[in-house]
């Protein structure tokens, strides 16, 4: 993407949607579990604003980053949780604070990089697009948790084809991190629209496919539901196989999400 404006404009939508959600919640209500283990909605704010937290330090000071992430190698499994931990014991009011500062503060330092800049991160190098769009993948994801703790069934908006995009390009990774092989041909993906339309990736002649709902797709590559109640199609043993371990999410592979009772 040569242009990043289109992805932080929406970046900026996700996390106003996700605001709005949380902003009038009595104090308690912050204390509701998520279908994360052992995550409240107050750990998933505070999970948000502990990584922007990180990213603006990447773009803002690379050398405290790197010293950051020297750290994290040599810290134990919880360090992510640790951090989530300690920023979710705010009170609300200052969690929320917090959150919208950072973010905030985040999407003015990427908006104002040069073009062409990269900034370090957990994994490779990453453009002002592609923090962005990790940012916002991050964010609907996390939402997602949220919405499901309060019962709330959200629209799905045209910003998934962002975190559809992520999916996609983490197919190697998603093999990878379990110490697989990846395919050596690229699938096609074919996913619908919220409005109708065809987000499609890969070549057409591809021997292997992934078709079906983008926001079930968005569901699974981020691991908020089961496959099984999911209409994402494979054709294909690989592309098969793939939806069984997808995830547009670095890190160790997450344990998923238990299929709903029938």
């Amino acid at each position: 993407m040569s242009d990043p404006t289109v992805v932080l404009d929406d970046l900026l939508s996700e996390s106003d949607q996700l605001d709005r959600l949380v902003s009038e919640l009595e104090s308690a209500a912050w204390a509701r579990p998520t279908p994360a283990e052992r995550w409240s909605i107050a750990h998933q704010i505070a999970h948000l604003a502990w990584t922007d937290s990180a990213a603006l330090l990447a773009v803002t000071d690379p050398d405290a980053f790197a010293a950051q992430v020297e750290k994290a190698l040599t810290a134990p499994d919880s360090f992510v949780d640790d951090g989530a931990d300690e920023v979710a014991a705010l009170p609300p009011d200052r969690l929320l604070a917090r959150w919208r500062d950072g973010r905030e503060r985040l999407q003015l330092a990427l908006r104002a990089a040069p073009a062409g800049a990269r900034f370090p991160w957990y994994g490779p190098p990453m453009s002002v697009a592609s923090m962005a769009t990790g940012r916002l993948m991050e964010t609907w994801a996390h939402g997602q948790d949220i919405a499901d703790a309060l019962g709330v069934v959200r629209e799905p908006t045209a910003r998934l084809r962002h975190v559809a995009y992520i999916g996609v390009r983490a197919r190697d990774y998603a093999f990878g991190v379990r110490g697989l092989t990846p395919p050596g041909a690229p699938f096609r993906v074919e996913l619908t629209a919220p409005d109708g339309d065809l987000w499609a990736y890969g070549p057409e002649d591809a021997a292997e496919r992934v078709t079906g709902p983008a926001l079930d797709f968005c569901l699974l590559v981020t691991q908020r539901a089961n496959r099984a109640d999911l209409e994402v199609r494979a054709d294909g043993e690989d592309a098969d196989r793939w939806l069984d371990i997808a995830q547009a999410f670095a890190g160790p592979a997450g344990p998923g999400r238990e299929p709903k009772e029938a």
